[in-house]
């Protein structure tokens, strides 16, 4: 990749438009019933065509190998390194949902989770609870009387909520209390450096004190804190790129990420209205970031037949995306979600650029096994950034 500063050098102020479709968890790997991945699966007759006349590829959000979290996969698809820039999933959900979210406070997404009578989780979303039924519990947990730092317990969506402790000399080097894995016992919060010793000691006394009165609500009797995070200090998008960009998601941690990379933010009920909203505001920005939320979700779920309906409902509004003829129209995920694994993996995911400069590859439809094909070949995805740029003709040669 092009170092970030050398990158701004090139870039140019034109009218050119580039919308950023992300299908978050969209690659999968082959169910042994059909031999296909959800993408394969899934009528897209919408998504075939764009491919036809795009250049097509795989992408790795960190390294070949290595499963990403959703905030570092989404910095690559922003041009940022991953490695070198980090923001935590606290940060991110905390500002999701408007939290006002201060320089020294240190934030932690957690998750409501059912843990057995030996202490075992027995499912890390506590059966995806109703947004109003965490409500009444994120009150509950908001009233627990810390020593040491004051406590703020915010509701995001389903089972998942935000913690934030406020005080004087805290840190987050903590390592998360999710084992990431069920018939386990939730952990302790551990600090990585001497000066997070006081944060890791606050967090285990609101966890210790949050399962005393979780233990009466099943299926949320308890839960997972994970993403331990403080405000970052990164270059802004639009001061990177020059572009008039907006965010249009549905769940706050995407929302959060795009505001801590200085995108306006436009959050929607569902996937109709996203589709909605782009045209809407399609006349007033020059970058646009479509979020999917629930590809993960279902891929999480291991819900395979539901992901790939999910799949072909996107398929299905793609013509109001390409009606607006945007100058590129870049399609990909942040991660693949298998449905097998209900979890996030390292698989690469398939990725298509769509411009009238693109350099047209023998891809006919959108799959991880015609992708594979691509002339794109397998990129790192801090790269499609710099491709978007370079087709929407908003970059200028490097050097004499």
């Amino acid at each position: 990749m092009i170092p970030m500063e050398e990158l701004q050098k090139l870039v140019k102020t034109t009218p050119s438009k580039i919308v950023m479709l992300v299908m978050d968890g969209l690659g999968g790997i082959e169910h042994p019933d059909i031999g296909q991945t959800e993408l394969e699966a899934a009528q897209t007759p919408n998504l075939d065509n764009l491919a036809k006349d795009s250049i097509c590829g795989l992408s790795h959000p960190i390294s070949p190998g290595i499963t990403p979290g959703s905030g570092p996969a989404h910095l690559a698809l922003f041009g940022y390194d991953p490695i070198k820039t980090t923001i935590g999933r606290g940060v991110l959900e905390s500002l999701g949902i408007d939290f006002d979210l201060h320089k020294s406070d240190v934030a932690a997404r957690a998750n409501f989770c059912t843990i057995d009578e030996n202490g075992l989780i027995t499912d890390r979303r506590a059966g995806r609870i109703p947004t109003d039924q965490s409500s009444k519990l994120c009150e509950m947990l908001g009233q627990i009387e810390m020593d040491g730092a004051e406590l703020h317990v915010v509701p995001v969506s389903e089972h998942r909520f935000v913690v934030v402790l406020r005080g004087e000399g805290l840190s987050a080097d903590l390592e998360d209390t999710d084992p990431q894995s069920e018939g386990l016992a939730p952990l302790e919060v551990k600090a990585t450096s001497q000066k997070a010793a006081k944060t890791a000691a606050l967090f285990n006394q609101f966890a210790n004190k949050a399962k005393l009165l979780l233990a009466g609500s099943h299926p949320a009797n308890m839960m997972l804190l994970r993403g331990f995070s403080q405000m970052p200090d990164i270059p802004g998008f639009s001061e990177l790129y020059k572009l008039k960009s907006a965010a249009i998601a549905c769940y706050p941690m995407y929302l959060g990420l795009s505001k801590v990379v200085g995108m306006q933010t436009i959050k929607c009920a569902n996937v109709q209205q996203e589709f909605d909203t782009l045209a809407s505001v399609y006349n007033d920005y020059d970058f646009f970031y479509v979020h999917i939320k629930k590809t993960d979700s279902h891929g999480e779920d291991g819900a395979f037949g539901t992901k790939v309906e999910e799949i072909e409902k996107i398929d299905s509004l793609l013509p109001q995306l390409t009606a607006l003829d945007p100058d590129v129209i870049v399609v990909t995920g942040d991660h693949s979600t298998p449905a097998q694994l209900k979890g996030h993996s390292w698989h690469p995911i398939p990725l298509m650029i769509y411009s009238k400069w693109c350099r047209k590859d023998t891809v006919h439809e959108f799959s991880e096994s015609s992708c594979a094909s691509g002339a794109l070949g397998n990129l790192p995805a801090v790269d499609i950034m710099p491709l978007a740029m370079a087709n929407a003709l908003k970059l200028n040669k490097y050097g004499a």
